[in-house]
């Protein structure tokens, strides 16, 4: 029979719990009744500051990892396996990384976490719904009714970070079932970023559009805008990845781990038009 891990007095440590996925983890964890510790600088941890993580780590029982850029920036694998490592060293051992479904360029991060001596899960994502709601895109839309994004008709189906946070909460409290494991997660159905960006405008009333550019084309923009060019360089060549075409395709993460389908697309949206998320 699989373990199931004795949630009383359980103490997760979620990094980034104010950003997009840490925020609903802590929220799930919390709900699942665990002890949320949050990890980012406004609570004294710092993930470039080694000597900020033994007083966020100490005493805790699991930690949620999601690094801060992207988990294939450069450096992250180093960050991942020193702060993993870290965490083992304290008795922390029962680690989950949020990592991203079809990025190579995530491969060493993960493989750092597997050499740390954690009992770790890796939580490979699909392109998330709430990229659209939060975030630099959300802000395009707003203001500008039009969404310029390096993915011309490439298919994505999006997936509600709710639905990571319910499948990372269940990986912590699971006892041994996901330990050693990669669960893979997506949406319930393939959408263009562009059919994405009509459903928006469908909800709304408002005329927004969607226009693909080239990666390259997308990488001068940023570096207009005043990001540094190691920094365009790496999220350019983690788009030509991600977008090209190679996550056409459905996944059964969501429902082998949680019992249910995927939250739909169009739900989402219906929330956020609701809430006044593309209002001018």
């Amino acid at each position: 029979m699989t373990n199931t891990r004795n949630t009383q007095g359980m103490t997760v440590v979620v990094t980034g719990a104010s950003g997009r996925t840490g925020s609903r983890v802590a929220r799930a964890a919390e709900a699942a009744g665990l002890t949320v510790r949050g990890a980012s600088r406004a609570t004294g941890f710092d993930w470039w500051d080694r000597s900020t993580w033994a007083a966020t780590l100490s005493g805790a029982d699991a930690a949620y990892l999601a690094h801060p850029s992207d988990v294939g920036a450069p450096g992250a694998a180093e960050a991942v396996g020193a702060l993993a490592r870290e965490a083992v060293g304290l008795g922390v051992r029962r680690l989950v990384l949020l990592s991203a479904r079809g990025e190579d360029q995530a491969l060493p991060t993960e493989e750092a976490l597997h050499a740390s001596g954690a009992d770790w899960t890796v939580v490979r994502a699909a392109w998330f719904a709430q990229n659209f709601s939060e975030g630099p895109l959300v802000a395009e839309l707003r203001e500008r009714g039009e969404l310029v994004f390096p993915a011309d008709e490439v298919r994505e189906p999006f997936l509600d970070v709710r639905d990571i946070a319910d499948v990372v909460v269940t990986a912590l409290t699971g006892g041994d079932r996901y330990v050693g494991r990669t669960l893979t997660l997506s949406g319930a159905r393939l959408l263009t970023f562009g059919e994405a960006v009509a459903e928006i405008a469908g909800a709304t009333g408002r005329p927004l559009t969607y226009r693909a550019v080239s990666t390259r084309d997308y990488g001068e923009a940023m570096v207009g805008f005043g990001l540094p060019p190691e920094e365009v360089a790496a999220m350019t060549g983690i788009f030509d990845t991600l977008l090209d075409g190679r996550n056409a395709h459905l996944e059964d993460g969501v429902r082998e781990v949680l019992g249910r389908a995927p939250r739909a697309f169009t739900d989402f949206v219906r929330e956020e038009a609701a809430a006044g998320t593309w209002k001018p």
